[in-house]
């Protein structure tokens, strides 16, 4: 077949990472041994090709990826094919009902799963360049309302409560918005059969994280209905949900479940397909930049959670545990590196951010970027823990608390969002 310059070709794959039971669970803070499997996790791939460029997404079913796994990755992919590693974008969709992949509390980091699912991704990455055909594109997007909430409730003594609600007579009002865009890039054969698709979402999957289920939560649900549906691959690209969650408070934080949060947004996705319109091509670029962020000035208060508005979940000794680690970590080693990268798709700019980042954040990258149109790929390329606002700091809450998962400075949100709009304007 004649595949004339700048012809899109695509392929996707994906590939079973589910552990066995008995594998040491992250998410909760504290030690949990998974005894269950409810469904299967899996990592994906998608490698778009046009122009002479290429682009390639590696979506897990995980709580994150760390920054040496995706090294690791890009290395081994680089060795394998010759895929150029500033062209990977590595995710996690937040899951956390999965494996160890890192350390958090008592949560011990699982190093065998870790080399098992590095090897199924280059394994994975393998099948999808071998699926590489010509294919066509379309985007499209709509708005949901119902899976989301921001999950911080501020107080009347100004100070935010994480997972409160306004059955609390204290309970004041939203400390922020939501991201309600769904976003979907879909992928076909000319005319015909899917080949695959991204959907970009903000929001927490916690489902299952609490108890010894494995699950890849509701990003796994929206996966398998749209496989029912003839999408033989959806990569779930989890935006800026630091402060997101499908505990509703309006509702005394009520969660109506993986199920119907997948199912919400598999319809949404379903009505996005009707709309699309296709191209042969797509103009792809991408560009990345490493920064150092600081981390915060550590006050006593922080280090024994007694700082204003702060909030331990879980067992406060689990913090006291790990926090003197921490604090020598800190101020030995002063900032901590994280890697911005935006990948260009014609008008799309996909802005990869290695932390929980909130959505208030998202939000203003998608707006300073008019006319590119922005999204956000949280829990991308590493980790660097939880990017609150400078209110959210004022105003505490678990997001804030200082921990493993929270030790960045204010600035840091500022600063990432700088990175990437400097990158996204870059790009002629």
């Amino acid at each position: 077949m004649h595949d004339p310059a700048g012809t899109l070709r695509a392929g996707f794959a994906e590939i079973e990472i589910t552990p066995p039971p008995g594998t040491c669970k992250v998410g909760w803070v504290k030690r949990i041994y998974s005894d269950r499997v409810l469904d299967p996790l899996f990592a994906r791939v998608a490698v778009l090709e046009s122009g002479g460029q290429r682009l390639a997404f590696i979506q897990v079913d995980t709580l994150s990826i760390r920054w040496t796994q995706v090294s690791d990755m890009r290395r081994r992919l680089a060795a394998a094919f010759g895929f150029p590693p500033d062209r990977i974008m590595v995710c996690a969709t937040h899951n956390h009902a999965g494996p160890a992949v890192t350390g958090s509390g008592d949560a011990l980091r699982d190093d065998t799963y870790l080399e098992t699912l590095v090897q199924r991704v280059v394994a994975c990455f393998g099948d999808a360049l071998a699926r590489l055909e010509i294919a066509e594109a379309g985007f499209g997007l709509t708005h949901e309302w119902n899976v989301a909430h921001n999950r911080r409730v501020v107080m009347r003594d100004g100070t935010a409560r994480t997972h409160g609600t306004f059955k609390d007579p204290d309970a004041l009002c939203y400390e922020g918005p939501i991201d309600p865009e769904v976003a979907v890039l879909g992928v076909r054969k000319p005319g015909g059969a899917w080949i695959g698709c991204l959907v970009n979402f903000a929001c927490h999957a916690t489902h299952g994280g609490g108890d010894g289920t494995l699950s890849a939560g509701f990003p796994g649900v929206l996966a398998q209905a749209l496989k029912s549906a003839g999408c033989p691959a959806t990569l779930f690209l989890n935006g800026a949900a630091g402060n997101m969650h499908t505990a509703n408070p309006s509702k005394g934080g009520e969660d109506p479940g993986m199920e119907a949060a997948g199912a919400a947004l598999a319809k949404d996705v379903q009505a996005i397909w009707a709309q699309l319109t296709w191209r042969s091509s797509l103009r792809l670029s991408s560009a990345s930049r490493t920064i150092e962020l600081p981390f915060r000035a550590i006050t006593d208060d922080e280090i024994r959670g007694t700082a204003r508005g702060a909030q331990r979940f879980v067992d406060p000794r689990v913090y006291d545990k790990v926090i003197p680690a921490l604090v020598a970590k800190i101020r030995k080693q002063r900032t901590n590196l994280a890697e911005v990268q935006v990948f260009f798709l014609d008008e799309l700019a996909l802005v990869g951010i290695p932390a929980e980042y909130f959505v208030e954040y998202g939000l203003q990258v998608k707006e300073a970027a008019h006319p590119r149109h922005a999204l956000i790929v949280g829990y991308a390329n590493g980790m660097v823990g939880y990017v609150p606002t400078r209110a959210a700091f004022a105003r505490g809450g678990y997001e804030t608390t200082f921990s493993r998962s929270s030790k960045l400075a204010p600035e840091a949100g500022d600063m990432l969002a700088q990175a990437a709009l400097t990158l996204i304007r870059s790009e002629p």
